[in-house]
Order: C-alpha cells, then sequence, then structure tokens
C-alpha cells in the first residue's frame, strides 16, 4: 500500500470481514521460531532510531519485546489458545437478563500497535444454556488480545458466545480508551470510544434501555 493511500486512509477503521485477517500460513511456525525472527526485526528498529544495543539497559528488550507479542500481547491470534468454554442446562428455567460487566479490556489498535484498554460488558437472556460467568471474561480476554479495531472485537465476542448460547438474545458494550488518540495525533487525553453490538430480543429498545441501565447502575 502506497504511503498517499495510507495517509488517505488514516485512522478509519476499515474491515472486510469480522474475522481477524491472517495469512494462510499465519501457525506453521512454532512460538520460538517466531520470537527469534521478531527480536531480530525488533533490534533492526532500534537500531535504525540510533539505540545502542550494547547498553546493558537495551541489549534483552529485542528479545523482551518479541516474547510480549507472542505470548502475551497477541496470544489471541491463535485459535489453539481459546480457552474452553463451558455452558450448562438451564435447569432452573431463568429467561430474564444476566449482566457480567466491567471486563478488563487490555487490547492493541491494529493501525499504530498501541494499548485499548477499558470495559466490556456482556448481556444475554438464556434459553437452554447458561455459562460460567468466568468463562465470559476469560473470551473477552482472548479476543482482546490480538491486533483489533472496537468495532471487529465487540461483533467477535457477540457471536461467538451467541453460538456457544445457542441464542441471539446477547448484548456487548465496550467502552475504551485508544493511546493512538491520546498519545499521537489529536493527543486527545480524555475522550473514549462507546461499541454496542446485539441481536435478538435486543433488537428491542426496551431490552437495550434495561441492560443500559443495569450498567449505569440505574433502577429498572
Amino acid at each position: 500500500m502506497n504511503k498517499e493511500l495510507i495517509e488517505a486512509i488514516g485512522d478509519n477503521h476499515i474491515s472486510t470481514s469480522v474475522e481477524t485477517p491472517l495469512l494462510p500460513d499465519a501457525f506453521e511456525k512454532s512460538d520460538e521460531e517466531k520470537i527469534k525472527n521478531i527480536e531480530g526485526y525488533f533490534a533492526q528498529i532500534m537500531t535504525e532510531l540510533g539505540l545502542d544495543l550494547s547498553d546493558d539497559s537495551l541489549a534483552g528488550t529485542p528479545y523482551r519485546v518479541a516474547k510480549m507479542y507472542v505470548k502475551e500481547m497477541f496470544y489471541g491470534l491463535n485459535p489453539e489458545n481459546r480457552p474452553k468454554v463451558s455452558t450448562f442446562s438451564n435447569h432452573y428455567e431463568y429467561r430474564k437478563i444476566i449482566v457480567e460487566q466491567n471486563i478488563n479490556i487490555d487490547s492493541a489498535c491494529e493501525h499504530h500497535f498501541l494499548p485499548i484498554t477499558g470495559y466490556a460488558h456482556i448481556g444475554y437472556i438464556p434459553k437452554d444454556r447458561v455459562i460460567g460467568l468466568s468463562k465470559i471474561n476469560r473470551l473477552v480476554d482472548y479476543y482482546a488480545h490480538r491486533p483489533q479495531v472496537q468495532e471487529r472485537l465487540s461483533l467477535q465476542i457477540l457471536q461467538d458466545l451467541q453460538k456457544e448460547l445457542e441464542t441471539d438474545d446477547v448484548i456487548v458494550m465496550i467502552n475504551s480508551k485508544h493511546l493512538c488518540v491520546s498519545t499521537r495525533g489529536i493527543k486527545d487525553k480524555d475522550s473514549f470510544t462507546t461499541t454496542l453490538e446485539y441481536g435478538g430480543c435486543f433488537n428491542e429498545r426496551a431490552h437495550r434501555e434495561e441492560f443500559i441501565n443495569l450498567i449505569d447502575g440505574k433502577s429498572i
């Protein structure tokens, strides 16, 4: 992609799919091979910036960054790392909304590889299946730990939960701060971004308002 087109696109969130764009051979190399290669590439970046890698403080940085990328920040790229999500029969026949809120979001903007931090709030109305609450947190964490745009992150969480719970009655809200906004460009320190994705009964305003009121701590 030429520089003029990159500048024209700017920070626009362009995506062709809900799926994260991956190469066909994305997982043919082992994590150890990827760490070794990224270590070499990042050493070149640091050298181009004029940093002296013979300094004791900087010598280990390329390895630490490479390991962080593969094992921590972007572990969610590999489908083998998806958490096992257990659902259970809804023996209580509970049919009202269940909400898990203030789930930590630690992600990274795919345009600048800068942090996205905030919270996800998840609601669903069970039919035949319910899910262990910690499994929702783990699923959010998995999808967050890959280069992301917030819109795609919201949809990936929504669609996975709809599949696991065997119902469309799921709603996902994410509130987050993007360091690509606060540390570069406009450098706005106070703004944050909210996305809201939903299906099933949440297409009705009354159900959405019930969810939002619970998130805001308002009585129903």
